[in-house]
């Protein structure tokens, strides 16, 4: 029987390879990092990924957790109970207790506006009012914005700080009442 090809080649050894970071990458594969910190406390690593999510009262498959009905005549009352005498035992219920409290927690809001956009703003409310055809004409509007732009990114302003832009528009009128 005949050597297979390329066996009779010693081998080179690759110095153009990073150990440090292969190592590191086989290391994440092999043990991958959970994010919720809920769960990361609670995991056993002596258990299974689909034990230690029954033991937190988890689905491991949403597929089995919340089956598919399939068309056909509906289950009888007799039949439903038959079913759910395997119900598995949840050990650590505080887990979904706390990942529940977290979402019912309101959401932060996260958008904001670059200070560059603010001051653009700022700066032609300031010069021109409510004059978009003369926003669009002034010389610190450098990506040329039509009027429209203009008026959107001023809607965008208002809508994301409403009290900074009250209290602009407030200090715009007392600049005027102190000029007469």
């Amino acid at each position: 029987m005949p050597k297979a090809k390329g066996k009779s080649r010693r081998q080179k050894f690759g110095y153009s390879v990073n150990r440090k970071r292969l190592h590191r990458a086989a290391r994440q594969r092999a043990a991958p990092r959970v994010q919720c910190a809920q769960i990361r406390h609670a995991w056993d690593r002596s258990k299974s990924v689909s034990q230690n999510l029954a033991e937190m009262g988890l689905a491991a498959d949403p597929n089995k957790a919340v089956p598919i009905r399939k068309r056909g005549p509906r289950p009888t009352d007799t039949e439903v109970d038959g079913c759910e005498g395997a119900k598995p035992v949840v050990r650590k219920p505080y887990v979904l207790n706390e990942l529940e409290h977290e979402a019912s927690l309101p959401e932060k809001k996260s958008q904001t506006l670059s200070k560059d956009l603010i001051d653009y703003v700022q700066h032609m409310i300031r010069n021109h009012g409510e004059n978009y055809k003369a926003m669009a004409r002034d010389e610190q509007n450098y990506y040329q914005d039509t009027p429209k732009q203009i008026k959107r990114k001023i809607a965008v302003y208002k809508r994301f700080y409403p009290e900074e832009f009250q209290v602009f528009v407030a200090s715009l009128q007392q600049d005027k009442m102190d000029l007469q």
